[in-house]
């Protein structure tokens, strides 16, 4: 059976946004029925930029739960924190000192992150040998990801074959996985970029944790445009086309069936209907989510989580250390 991976930053207090939740954990939920699959809060990453640790400890917290809530199986699923498997951190380290400083240079998110300020931390640079030490140690095959991280997979192909050429041949050379069939959910004040979770609007992202009322008030306050037809076109209609495509995720209903059904109806009434939609569509996560939150049984799936983690990571640490020449040589 193959193997996937995939994690999400714990950095934001909503958990994740309707963008990730219909982007990413909706395909994880199916892909654990298929694959050996690892879903991890990647924990360490959040660091990179400066974090309140009262703030991070209650989203590593939320954001594991959400992952229960959604749907993640521990029967079928690895769900684990990254900073409980030392492991990530020690390759992490044996990655980097095989990258180079121009190739990490050239990352986008480091350009864009770094962009117009006056010191930024050495991990943000070194972010990527991070991410790919994080998928290398599970000799995974499959890693889903979103079109922004396809640059961080690139590199992290050339660094599995690298380390293969240079020391020894024990890394699977990871292929990226982009879901043709994943909603790609933007944001509601401005329908051309991605819904992204550090949006300074508040109306502009949905959480999956947002209050029934809360998510309608910003569906309804989403823009859209002064022609008053519903229908898909996302040049000159993006606002309504974005709309289009949350109703079609949560409901299974195509664009061409919503477009047919909506003929003659104003946008408030499609609006109000998108609301109803969504909010209908989260009520079973909120509810598990409250459920186990702050139980016993999250501790003890992120307990078991680790330790099946650590064993499979710490086999590959010291086929890594080895094929290296670190430590001593061990009868």
């Amino acid at each position: 059976m193959q193997t996937i991976f995939s994690g999400i930053q714990p950095t934001s207090s909503g958990g994740i946004t309707l963008g990730n939740y219909l982007g990413a954990v909706k395909q994880f939920i199916e892909l654990q029925n298929d694959y050996n699959c690892y879903f991890c809060i990647v924990d360490q990453h959040a660091i990179t930029v400066p974090q309140d640790r009262l703030a991070l400890r209650k989203n590593i917290q939320s954001l594991s739960a959400i992952y229960v809530a959604a749907g993640l199986d521990p029967e079928k699923s690895t769900i684990f924190i990254q900073s409980e498997v030392p492991a990530h951190a020690q390759a992490g380290w044996m990655m980097q000192c095989i990258s180079y400083i121009g190739e990490l240079e050239r990352m986008t998110q480091f350009k864009d992150k770094s962009s117009g300020k006056e010191g930024v931390s050495a991990a943000l640079l070194t972010y990527p040998p991070l991410m790919a030490a994080d998928i290398l140690l599970y000799g995974t095959h499959l890693v889903p990801v979103g079109d922004d991280q396809k640059q961080h997979l690139e590199l992290t192909r050339d660094l599995a074959e690298r380390f293969n050429k240079k020391y020894n041949d024990i890394f699977t050379i990871p292929e990226v996985r982009i879901s043709k069939d994943a909603a790609r959910i933007m944001s509601l004040a401005d329908p051309t970029k991605k819904m992204s979770k550090s949006d300074e609007n508040q109306k502009a992202t949905i959480f999956v944790l947002d209050e029934p009322k809360v998510i309608e008030k910003k569906i309804k306050s989403a823009v859209t445009d002064s022609e008053g037809i519903v229908k898909y076109d996302k040049e000159n209609k993006p606002g309504i086309s974005n709309l289009l495509s949350i109703y079609s995720a949560f409901t299974g209903e195509s664009i061409s069936e919503l477009e047919n059904k909506y003929v003659g109806k104003n946008y408030g009434e499609f609006k109000q209907d998108v609301a109803d939609v969504v909010v209908a569509g989260l009520k079973p996560l909120q509810e598990r989510y409250k459920e186990i939150i702050n139980s016993t049984e999250l501790e003890e799936i992120l307990d078991n989580g680790a330790s099946k983690a650590n064993h499979v990571a710490s086999k590959m640490i010291k086929k890594m250390e080895n094929a290296m020449g670190l430590g001593r040589k061990r009868k």
